[in-house]
């Protein structure tokens, strides 16, 4: 006849006891040592139904890598940083954190995104700007007086204040923000002989922006001292215009004006009526150039 462990002649007696012992949360060998010898598989049989502590447990030795995983997913952290973060594979990631929300991108994580991906197209095309730029310079060479004399002269007429028919005005005020210009322009009066005394600077700028540091910007620029500037024009700030010209790099405008020049701005009337003239004539080498 076959014997089970339920055959035990205190099984009855004992179960109680192992399932009351097991439920204050001891183990199997302390359990044994409260009821006395007991084979293992009879002590199974006492405990049938009843799970074992959780101190007895063997821990899992990736819970504390999926805890690790669930929070960076929290966090917002795609798949692949928490990969990369935490050394594990890419499915037991997904496996750990598939019933969290899919994060949403930040609007600054998706812009450094667009930039990294249009990043070396730029690159590209900032190299063709300057080699294109480069090779334009080299085109120009040295300038000739009458080159600069034709160059004067249209600058002045692009940017300079002109006489109108209804109010006949004969100044000479050039008014630009590109130091560029204001170098030329100057360069330009110097071959015209205009005497230094004959000029007078002044600073056009925001009242908003650094006022002492434009005007020693522009002093410098041409070469005199901030005290022999006429006084500094403010224009008033409006908070609820967005200007574009802030910064480090704005320095307002300069304005340059010239005294007793009425014989020059006819003058320059003339040269710039000649130059219409001359432009407007066919010539045996029309269609052939630089460009």
């Amino acid at each position: 006849m076959t014997h089970t462990h339920r055959d035990h002649p205190d099984f009855e007696a004992l179960r109680p006891q192992a399932v009351a012992l097991r439920r204050a949360g001891l183990s199997r060998r302390q359990i044994c040592e409260h009821l006395g010898a007991l084979s293992d598989g009879t002590l199974s049989h006492l405990l049938e139904g009843e799970p074992p502590p959780k101190w007895t447990k063997r821990p899992n030795a990736k819970d504390n890598l999926r805890d690790k995983a669930r929070e960076l997913r929290k966090q917002g952290r795609t798949y692949d940083e928490i990969v990369a973060e935490l050394g594990v594979a890419k499915s037991s990631v997904s496996l750990w954190v598939r019933d969290l929300p899919k994060p949403r991108k930040s609007p600054e994580a998706m812009h450094q995104m667009r930039e990294a991906r249009w990043a070396p197209y730029r690159a590209a095309r900032d190299r063709a700007i300057e080699e294109t730029k480069t090779e334009a310079f080299s085109e120009i060479g040295q300038l000739t007086d009458r080159d600069l004399f034709l160059i004067g002269v249209s600058l002045y007429w692009s940017e300079g204040s002109k006489s109108k028919p209804y109010q006949r005005r004969e100044r000479v005020i050039f008014v630009n923000s590109d130091p560029g210009m204001i170098k030329v322009f100057m360069a330009w009066l110097a071959l015209l002989d205009v005497e230094p005394e004959h000029l007078r600077f002044c600073v056009m700028i925001h009242e908003s922006a650094d006022v002492e540091g434009a005007e020693r910007y522009w002093a410098d620029l041409v070469g005199i001292n901030v005290s022999s500037l006429c006084k500094t024009v403010l224009k008033k700030h409006n908070p609820k215009t967005v200007r574009k010209n802030v910064g480090d790099e704005y320095h307002g405008c300069f304005v340059v004006r010239v005294l007793q020049c009425a014989d020059l701005y006819r003058r320059i009337e003339g040269w710039w009526s000649g130059i219409v003239t001359g432009a407007s004539a066919p010539t045996a080498t029309s269609g052939s150039g630089m460009v």
